[in-house]
């Protein structure tokens, strides 16, 4: 029962909070927050009960019957699904509590708390799915939820657009995730986990023919599978939705880039590691996509100047480091900074909305600075959550991320060496564009506004005509709270996840790559890496560049512009899309239209048979003339015919 409260709470909140707390804002908050909070009790309650123990299933009910197969509806929590709504429910807690001050004055207030309650709703069902069917579920309630939230400001063209570029680049993804689930159908003839993962020996010795080429069915399934992954999780090529994301506001920034969907992708692969484990050419690919994204994507945030986009770029880039942690085997350690990176980017990006809320909604960085003296508790909580990104000793991010370079390290799959070489390089970046961020924002002074140009979130407040000053206790309270795991959380859950005791049964796990050592001595030993010293340096360099010499830069892009263009236009990628895949798209539907639609079955089938009905009605008419001796003769004719074909066919 308290298993089944976990993902009911949140839904049968948002019900109300859309209902009944449209009129009434302050009911829409309570609601929901009093349920996410009670959801994330009963969530630490149930976890604690599996972990180390024998998972828990709850059957809800059948919900399709097809040839035979029944199609289920339930929960499975085991220490994966526990870890996932531990973390789903405290960071989506806190995001409630941040969005009360936040969000404070919204039209579309009690709205908003309807949408996070319900993308929590969703979150929480795919992590607990104890199929494919359920998983498929949770995966499409997450992306509705997510379009929802990030055209929240439905009157903004930016907002409507950005929505809508989330929502058909997943639909790309979602494609070939249900094209991987059929394929597993289809040769495994079940949806269940358990029983697809005992067939996944036979399914790899099956071969199955496609473009003239023969391959495993199960190197295919999860190839496909993971598109949807790419997808969700934001990969190289499917990343342009994520940064776009920001036109959300901040406390969705958080929710979706810090625990819930950006994660999906990397929760279902590790799900999905019995699969995975047999087929090295899908985790040959794995590896290499994750690799490239984490570098390139954290590229591109060392030129944006949006301190949301920076956060996001950080993101995919963060994103790249678990991705490749799966393609190296190391499925537990991915879940390791999954979690770790849950609080430590959910600070970062709630820190930036109480910067953009003192800023009265300014977010370009080059119009802020010398704030960490009027905002004492953000920019040290902030300082927090960029020691945790970097990698700093001692910090979350430091145990995770260094977990994830020795795994790497230490893979035999074709091109791991050069993956190992990249990620480092990315630990670099890492330093550069976050310490940029810390630098251009809270120190030097306060640069001066542009009174000419409003540059809001909300796009409802004036510009502001007053000094900054720290957020209220409703917004910086979170922040508190998240920066204490972003402090300890990786040396707490080193243990269980980096050396995979948690998920020991439930993901593969490989002790050679996943470190006998325990948390202190990992550390000492991790003292030597040269990760640690490459993050300081791209810090240094972040330092050099906009304090001690904040010329520079500019310098730097006026002779390398054409390396600027490249970054900041994302490698072409957008404009390939623009350009050829949606003209391609809008062509297909202009000759669909034109040709299919308008000529074939409004001129064919639907317009044809009305012509032909309407001559054969003009025909009959023209028949019933009303004169009794016209019918006479028609008779007769008949008669004659009938009688001549008669006499004809007795001949």
């Amino acid at each position: 029962m308290m298993l089944s409260l976990v993902p009911l709470l949140p839904l049968l909140a948002a019900i109300v909070a859309g209902t009944v707390g449209l009129k009434r804002p302050a009911l829409a908050h309570t609601v929901t927050s009093g349920a996410v909070g009670f959801a994330m009790v009963a969530a630490l309650i149930v976890s604690a009960r599996v972990i180390g123990g024998e998972p828990m299933q709850v059957s809800w009910y059948d919900w399709a019957f097809i040839q035979g197969y029944t199609m289920h509806v339930g929960l499975w929590l085991d220490g994966l699904s526990a870890l996932m709504i531990s973390v789903v429910t405290f960071v989506s807690f806190l995001v409630h509590i941040y969005a009360i001050g936040y969000m404070k004055g919204d039209p579309g207030y009690g709205r908003f708390f309807a949408y996070i309650s319900f993308f929590t709703f969703g979150m929480l069902m795919l992590v607990l799915a104890d199929g494919f069917v359920q998983l498929f579920f949770g995966w499409e309630a997450v992306g509705l939820a997510s379009y929802l939230l990030i055209g929240f400001w439905y009157t903004r063209p930016s907002a409507t657009a950005a929505g809508l570029k989330a929502f058909l680049v997943n639909r790309v993804g979602d494609m070939g995730f249900l094209l991987g689930i059929a394929m597993l159908f289809t040769y495994a003839g079940s949806l269940r986990y358990s029983e697809v993962f005992a067939r996944a020996a036979m399914l790899a010795e099956t071969s199955v023919g496609f473009w003239g080429m023969h391959g495993s069915v199960l190197t295919l399934s999860c190839l496909l599978l993971f598109v949807g992954a790419m997808g969700k999780s934001a990969q190289l090529p499917l990343q342009v939705w994520l940064p776009d994301s920001m036109e959300g506001p901040t406390p969705i920034s958080a929710l979706i880039h810090a625990a819930t969907m950006v994660t999906a992708g990397i929760f279902m692969v590790a799900r999905l590691s019995p699969l995975f484990e047999l087929s090295p050419v899908a985790l040959t690919v794995v590896l290499l996509i994750g690799t490239l994204t984490a570098f390139l994507m954290g590229l591109v945030g060392v030129v944006q100047t949006d301190i949301k986009r920076v956060i996001a770029y950080s993101t995919l880039s963060q994103l790249g480091y678990m991705t490749a942690a799966l393609g190296a085997s190391a499925y537990s350690v991915a879940i390791f900074h999954l979690a770790t990176h849950a609080f430590f980017k959910a600070l970062l990006f709630l820190a930036a909305g109480s910067v953009i809320m003192a800023m009265h909604h300014e977010q370009d960085m080059r119009r802020m600075g010398g704030l960490r003296r009027l905002m004492p508790i953000t920019f040290w909580t902030s300082l927090c959550g960029a020691l945790a990104l970097i990698g700093f000793p001692g910090f979350s991010g430091f145990f995770s991320k260094d977990a994830i370079l020795e795994a790497v390290a230490e893979s035999h799959l074709p091109g791991a060496g050069f993956a190992w070489l990249l990620l480092l390089l990315s630990v670099f970046v890492t330093g550069l564009y976050t310490f940029r961020l810390i630098f251009m924002v809270f120190f030097g002074e306060l640069r001066q506004q542009d009174p000419g140009k409003d540059h809001h979130e909300h796009g409802d407040h004036g510009i502001h005509h007053h000094a900054p000053s720290e957020s209220p206790m409703v917004v910086w309270l979170p922040l508190v709270v998240l920066a204490i795991p972003s402090v300890l959380a990786g040396f707490l859950l080193w243990r269980p996840l980096g050396l995979g005791e948690w998920l020991r049964g439930v993901v593969v796990t490989h002790e050679g790559s996943e470190h006998a050592q325990g948390a202190v001595a990992f550390a000492l030993h991790g003292l030597w890496s040269p990760a640690i010293y490459l993050a300081m340096a791209g810090a240094a360099a972040a330092w050099y560049a906009y304090v001690a010499n904040p010329s520079l830069p500019e310098r730097l892009r006026q002779r390398m512009m054409g390396v600027w263009r490249i970054l900041i236009n994302q490698y072409g990628f957008e404009a390939l899309y623009s350009r050829y895949a949606t003209a391609a798209a809008r062509g297909l539907g202009l000759v669909l239209w034109r040709v299919v639609d308008a000529g074939v079955v409004d001129g064919l089938v639907v317009g044809g048979t009305v012509g032909t009905m309407g001559r054969m009605g003009r025909l009959l008419k023209r028949l019933q003339s009303g004169y009794l001796y016209h019918y006479a003769f028609a008779m007769i004719v008949a008669v004659v015919l009938l009688v001549t074909w008669l006499d004809w066919g007795g001949r």
